[in-house]
């Protein structure tokens, strides 16, 4: 035990601060959602997040959009287990076969108004697995969307101006 912690104080932070240029957009974008949170909300957006079928790249950026360097519950963004507090869905992958069903239900179980964002290229359009015999292709094609955001992956960054664009 006493050699990990010494190995730990030897190493000391290896992350990378974000660029100058970085934080400042994320500022920026950070104080646009806060303002729209209280405007429609009234302080906090609750988000589900759905995998639908990805290959969970998106969701690696949509964990680095809620670590320490992005935070972005400093802007008022929470994340939920539960459809039924959720105000957004936020989907990722191509809907497999398998994962209809289980979307339908959590879009059903979403009290209303709910926003869904499709995120990612397989989201938006089915990416590189498109339609096939275990993939219905994007998201669009099971519920309704309201805002998409492209990429494989999305940077933290498109995740929160998709999710503004959402909440406009």
């Amino acid at each position: 035990m006493i050699r990990i912690l010494h190995q730990i104080f030897r190493t000391g932070i290896v992350t990378e601060p974000l660029s100058q240029v970085i934080e400042e957009e994320i500022k920026v974008v950070g104080a646009k959602i806060e303002d729209a949170i209280k405007q429609c909300f009234r302080g906090s957006l609750t988000i589900r997040q759905v995998d639908a079928g990805s290959c969970n790249g998106c969701e690696l950026e949509i964990h680095a959009m809620n670590n320490p360097i992005y935070n972005c519950e400093r802007f008022g963004i929470h994340f939920t287990a539960s459809p039924r507090f959720a105000d957004m869905l936020l989907v990722t992958g191509p809907v497999s076969r398998n994962m209809e069903v289980a979307l339908l239900r959590t879009y059903n179980a979403t009290p209303p108004p709910k926003l869904v964002v499709a995120v990612g290229d397989c989201g938006c359009n089915g990416g590189i697995f498109g339609e096939s015999y275990a993939s219905l292709g994007r998201i669009d094609r099971v519920i309704p969307v309201d805002v998409y955001i492209p990429g494989c992956p999305p940077t933290p960054i498109a995740l929160l101006k998709g999710i503004l664009k959402a909440l406009e």
